[in-house]
């Protein structure tokens, strides 16, 4: 690392007031946003939702958003600040943790005006407390495991030096090394060969702090590329800044004297949410730019490569599409008297929220897999409704921990039901009575959900074994309850290869829910497979409408 010594000099020994507490912050979060991708990759099923990295970044953007215009010096009062962005943005259930860890940091530093060496040691001691406390059942080898050996960094360098960025440089290397071991603490993450996703996150922003501190760079993301397969187009659209008007995808194949980092370092000039794949020695760039640089990046590849395939979208209108497929049109909810039940459920597609509306949902709140909502996305899908009872239905696994957050900051008697999957929300909605007592009609729809089992198809965005299946990228993919069990060649074959799995025969209903990208007719033809196989089993189809899944199986 080049040090910038005159400005590290100047710094040294100085506490941190609220003013540079707000620089850190910043710098956190722009190191973490040129690197989330790298986060995202660092997925452990083959699946499209490696969404860590722009989890935490949306977490982070949102701490930033409530201090950027704040003129706050008393370092424990724009924590505070930063700790409550963080908890209302907070999405999945690394964002919720990051969360965690700010209200923690915050709450070991409030009546400290400027940051010091012990306070520092102090707010991540409380930061790690608070991160353990808020996880009902901790694992290690996560981002959890990272912040405690932070925290115990931090105490062994104050017995060495009062200087608050010595103890912070300290820091980032404990953490760097923490997320290295994950792999030997966590099997999985071995199996998969990747460290902790959510561990790597917090170690880009402690990292980012530092190098701000160093005066380095902070827009100059690390070189790597991601398989084609895995490039989420839908999580850049949520970085759409003002002014970057054209999203431009070019496939080429590079030429020999291709340097990535240069690569990098000329679409940085150009543009925004830069994404960069590679697959059997092709490249696909994707970026967003202005209308006067819609041009530029296809000239600039053109004189280092060879064009395949050129993609150009007004972006304005790209989102407008976006919005209206996500919203389906208006949806008839269940309209809800004082003293009712209202139930608000996560919905990853118009076809499902329609369903979800039909079966007496008071509100929907849009996200799944690669979009999962934040805290307040939550909160206020139910805050201003006549009602103090509510239900909340997260549909995915990582959501649940923004569910937690979300009940807890209202004054409503809030009860979530834990459903990790759409099958198991709608089979809880089942059990929905609006007129009953609130715990006893939660319990009811929690008991529903073990009756139904969950399957999921897609497309490997990576190659890997886990659990004894092999999977090669690019390959159909089946999970059931969340748990990887097969890969195949074809949809059809891999929906026939998981009921198998499952043991369909034995029960008797199947409910097909087709996404976006399978045609209603392709839908309908493995329909008819399955009843040929299947001729005692009910067979029904929906159209769901969700992302990067080809279908959501229900089996009853």
């Amino acid at each position: 690392m080049i040090v910038d010594t005159a400005r590290l000099e100047k710094l040294r020994h100085r506490p941190f007031d609220g003013q540079a507490v707000k620089c850190l912050v910043e710098a956190g979060l722009i190191w973490l946003k040129t690197n989330h991708q790298t986060v995202n990759l660092l997925n452990v099923f083959p699946v499209p939702d490696g969404d860590t990295g722009t989890n935490m970044m949306l977490t982070m953007t949102s701490a930033w958003n409530e201090i950027k215009d704040s003129g706050e010096n008393h370092a424990g009062k724009m924590l505070a600040l930063v700790a409550k962005g963080a908890l209302m943005g907070a999405r999945g259930n690394s964002g919720v943790i990051l969360s965690q860890l700010w209200r923690g940091f915050a709450r070991g530093i409030q009546e400290s005006a400027v940051i010091d060496a012990v306070s520092l040691v102090r707010g991540f001691a409380d930061a790690r407390d608070t991160a353990y406390k808020g996880v009902v059942k901790p694992v290690e080898g996560t981002i959890l495991t990272v912040s405690k050996d932070t925290a115990a960094a931090a105490e062994a360098a104050l017995a060495e030096t009062q200087d608050p960025i010595e103890v912070l440089a300290r820091c980032v290397l404990a953490a760097g090394e923490s997320v290295s071991r994950t792999p030997e603490l966590l099997p999985i993450l071995k199996q998969a060969g990747v460290v902790d996703s959510g561990g790597k996150g917090f170690f880009f922003i402690l990292e980012g702090m530092l190098r701000h501190i160093y005066g380095q760079s902070l827009d100059a993301p690390i070189s790597s590329v991601q398989p084609l397969s895995s490039m989420n187009f839908e999580s850049a659209m949520q970085e759409v800044e003002e002014g970057q008007d054209y999203e431009v995808v070019v496939d080429f194949f590079p030429n020999d004297q291709f340097e990535l980092q240069k690569f990098y370092d000329k679409l940085e000039e150009m543009g925004t949410s830069i994404q960069v794949g590679e697959g059997e020695g092709m490249y696909r760039m994707h970026i967003h730019v202005p209308l006067d640089k819609r041009y530029q990046p296809i000239d600039y590849i053109m004189g280092i490569g060879t064009i395949t395939k050129v993609a150009m979208e007004n972006l304005v209108a790209q989102m407008d599409e976006i919005d209206a497929r996500t919203k389906g049109g208006k949806l008839e909810l269940a309209a809800i008297q004082p003293g009712q039940i209202a139930v608000v459920a996560v919905s990853p597609g118009p076809g499902l929220s329609r369903i979800f509306a039909s079966l007496g949902v008071t509100a929907i709140v849009g996200g799944g897999q690669t979009m999962n909502p934040s805290t307040k996305d939550i909160l206020d899908a139910f805050e201003n409704l006549p009602t103090d009872k509510v239900i909340i239905l997260p549909n995915n696994k990582n959501i649940i921990l923004a569910a937690n957050q979300a009940r807890d900051v209202t004054v409503k008697r809030v009860q979530i039901v834990p459903s990790r999957t759409v099958p198991q929300g709608l089979a809880a909605m089942l059990s929905l009575n609006p007129d009953g007592e609130l715990d006893s009609v939660t319990d009811k729809m929690i008991k529903a959900m073990s009756t139904v089992q969950t399957g999921e198809i897609t497309i490997a965005t990576r190659s890997v074994e886990i659990d004894g299946v092999k999977v090669k990228e690019g390959q159909v993919i089946a999970l059931l309850d969340g748990k990887l069990i097969l890969s195949s060649g074809s949809v059809e074959e891999g929906v026939i290869a998981f009921l198998e799995k499952a043991k369909a025969d034995e029960r008797e209903l199947i409910t097909l829910f087709y996404g976006e990208d399978l045609p209603h007719a392709e839908a309908n033809r493995i329909a008819d497979e399955i009843r040929k196989k299947y001729p005692a089993l009910t067979i029904e189809i929906q159209d769901g409408g969700q992302p990067h899944y080809q279908l959501i199986i229900s089996v009853e």
